[in-house]
């Protein structure tokens, strides 16, 4: 069985990340920019958009206690949509329309399914709907997480771009992020992740109306 939960949750999360990363190139096509839709990226096929490490290693180490009945948190990423901002032709909004998004995409989801949890589908244990219960469950709290962890203002994730957006950050500190990003994001991956699991737990609950200790 652990086997099987297994496949779905990497399945709803490649599902995931690649709406979320659709989402950015055709919101770029949409302010001007084609890059993505010249680069063959405005494909909801998956395999132009899996990264080596987000979309296969770090899920599948992530997922190991899984395999033996434990409680596990499974998240990744896919390659970023590719796209120039000096196309768009909202030049100060336009990128944290554009990196806002996957973020919203992935929200959309998660409301989406976590409503029709909650006012739909019964999720008592003698229900012959329990195991797709469980999907819409796997559906809506993995999308909380993408959400919530790319709405993090670390290079290269979405939150980023609406930090430099929102804000006048100075260059050279600019700069220095988005060189170091990824050093940055491993780091809080495997020492701050804990800080943001209340929020997605907590929307969790309040969307569902499900204890997330139903689901982790």
């Amino acid at each position: 069985m652990e086997i099987v939960t297994f496949i779905i949750f990497i399945a709803i999360l490649i599902f995931s990340v690649v709406l979320h990363e659709v989402a950015h190139g055709v919101t770029a096509n949409y302010l001007g920019d084609p890059t993505a839709k010249m680069m063959g990226r405005l494909t909801l096929n998956p395999i132009p958009h899996l990264d080596m490490f987000g979309s296969i290693i770090l899920p599948l180490l992530l997922a190991i206690p899984m395999l033996f009945g434990a409680p596990s948190v499974i998240f990744g990423w896919a390659k970023p949509v590719p796209y120039n901002p000096y196309n768009l032709r909202n030049k100060k909004w336009g990128p944290a329309m554009v990196g806002g998004a996957g973020p919203a995409t992935n929200l959309f989801l998660a409301l989406v399914f976590g409503l029709a949890l909650r006012f739909i589908m019964p999720v008592s244990a003698d229900s012959s709907l329990f195991g797709l219960a469980v999907v819409f469950m796997a559906i809506t709290y993995i999308n909380l997480l993408l959400a919530v962890f790319n709405l993090v203002p670390i290079p290269p994730l979405d939150g980023s771009k609406l930090l430099f957006s929102l804000f006048n950050v100075p260059h050279h500190i600019r700069t220095m992020l988005e060189r170091n990003g990824f050093i940055f994001l491993l780091l809080f991956i495997f020492l701050g992740f804990q800080m943001i699991l209340p929020i997605i737990q907590g929307a969790f609950s309040l969307i569902t109306g499900v204890g997330p200790g139903a689901f982790i």
